[in-house]
């Protein structure tokens, strides 16, 4: 059987462990398209969570890679890590947020701060979103890009504002389904009702 010891050289030189680290990888890193704000939690969540999938590192933020005691093999492997992925989020942060979550102990301590403070059902932003659909309009853009805007405010509603369905004891009802014609029809008349006059006859 093998020591800890020497598991813990095993795990953080295996390419496929998420305790390993490449070369090149550092905490400064800039991972996301934007910083994140008040305002795009939903969009920096997104980028943020792919980012990590990608580097294998989800676990130290969801839990499902809890932190060994300090005299397993693995302890400085995991600090290292953590500190690196730490690093990636406070990397993407606005300053004030930045500065808000520095004293954390762990990455995942990060993740659930920013989590409930910018994740949380938010009415204020789901009326911000609501108002943008009543003014976005094709205003000569081509169909699709018109589209894409739409797209993008009814993924971020849809984030805010879940759609509610049964799952009592494993139901089958039509109740889910029928609330998600509803809205899928309640999209096709908000992209409608913005298209140009050209495409009236529609």
């Amino acid at each position: 059987m093998a020591s800890d010891a020497e598991s813990s050289v095993k795990d953080h030189t295996d390419p496929n462990s998420p305790l390993y680290l490449h070369p090149s990888d550092y905490p400064r890193q800039m991972q996301v398209n934007d910083v994140l704000t008040d305002a795009n939690f939903i969009d920096w969540l997104q980028e943020m969570k792919n980012f990590l999938y990608a580097k294998n590192k989800i676990g130290f933020v969801d839990g499902t890679i809890p932190k060994p005691d300090q005299t397993h093999g693995t302890y400085m492997a995991w600090m290292r890590c953590d500190a690196m992925v730490k690093g990636w989020l406070t990397t993407a942060m606005d300053k004030d947020i930045r500065a808000s979550v520095k004293y954390a102990n762990t990455a995942a301590e990060i993740w659930i701060d920013v989590n409930e403070r910018f994740g949380k059902e938010s009415a204020p932003r789901a009326y911000e979103l609501k108002q943008m659909i009543n003014v976005t309009k094709q205003d000569g853009a081509t169909v699709s890009a018109y589209y894409t805007k739409l797209r993008r405010i009814w993924d971020e509603i849809t984030t805010i504002l879940a759609t509610p369905y049964c799952t009592f004891n494993g139901c089958k009802c039509e109740v889910g389904k029928k609330l998600i014609k509803l809205k899928e029809k309640e999209q096709l008349y908000e992209f409608l009702l913005g298209l140009d006059d050209e495409f009236a006859v529609i």
